[in-house]
């Protein structure tokens, strides 16, 4: 019963996005503005306090997590906040524990940390498409809220958000990706595998769910019916997790250029960039 009442729900936000409910570029960009201020004034408390925030990004494929991801981090420093997006495990890390790969990536003070998927891929498409069994699948989620304890304990800011996306609208963007030569590269063999394995992923979801929504590190669930508004929802809220203060700083003045003493340009045949445009 929960099922069908979910999966209405996520039909009626589908057909209310139809209809002409998305937020328009106008404001979004206006609200944007106003969001990445503050992710700078954030940046620079980070930094003056020595923060360690760590943020997770998981869900469906084509939920929009790059987007988001994008949104949060082009007006900031990349040294401050560094994105995290492993490829498919080596031969030797495969032998590793399997968090291993994973720790030497948490942040160190000043720095955030957002992983564009992360340990919580053996719980996902691991499981779903058989990359390891269903006892290490459980057995990585039994020992992960207590991995996830000792981070926090240690000091680290954990942040785990999910994006949820409709069938109906994970169906458009999928196939908006084939008629896009700026999009293909987005559609993987794996995405195309594990498109018909719908209801595979929400019983793996709900198992994981379950298991690592605990009081330390809770998931947060932003529904991505609308690219634009679940980006201002998530980087709203995200500000809202980590309190911060503007960091005061002296006025900033330019100082006067020195004197060219005799400095003249060479005389030299550069090789200038075509103008096209």
């Amino acid at each position: 019963m929960a099922k069908t009442k979910s999966k209405g729900r996520a039909a009626e936000k589908a057909k209310t996005a139809e209809a002409g409910d998305r937020l328009g570029n106008k404001e979004y960009s206006s609200e944007l503005k106003k969001l990445h201020v503050e992710l700078v004034k954030l940046q620079e408390w980070v930094k003056h306090k020595g923060l360690k925030v760590c943020i997770v990004f998981e869900g469906r494929d084509g939920a929009g997590k790059g987007g988001t991801i994008k949104a949060i981090t082009e007006r900031v420093s990349p040294r401050v906040f560094r994105v995290i997006a492993l490829p498919a495990p080596t031969e030797r890390e495969k032998s590793q524990m399997y968090i291993q790969r994973y720790l030497p990536h948490l942040p160190a003070a000043g720095e955030i940390v957002i992983f564009d998927r992360s340990w919580y891929n053996r719980a996902g498409v691991e499981r779903v498409m058989n990359f390891c069994t269903d006892q290490q699948a459980d057995g990585f989620l039994k020992v992960v809220p207590l991995v996830e304890k000792a981070m926090v304990g240690s000091g680290i800011l954990l942040v785990k958000y999910w994006l949820e996306v409709s069938e109906q609208e994970q169906t458009r963007r999928l196939k908006a990706r084939i008629d896009d030569g700026r999009k293909i590269w987005k559609l993987s063999p794996m995405d195309l595998k594990s498109y018909s394995r719908w209801y595979d992923y929400s019983r793996a979801r709900d198992a994981m769910f379950a298991a690592t929504d605990t009081p330390w590190a809770p998931w947060y669930v932003a529904n991505s019916e609308d690219k634009k508004r679940v980006r201002l929802n998530i980087i709203s809220h995200l500000l809202s997790r980590i309190p911060y203060e503007e960091v005061r700083r002296e006025k900033i003045k330019l100082p006067d250029r020195q004197k060219p003493k005799g400095y003249k340009d060479p005389d030299y045949s550069y090789k200038y960039v075509p103008e096209k445009f």
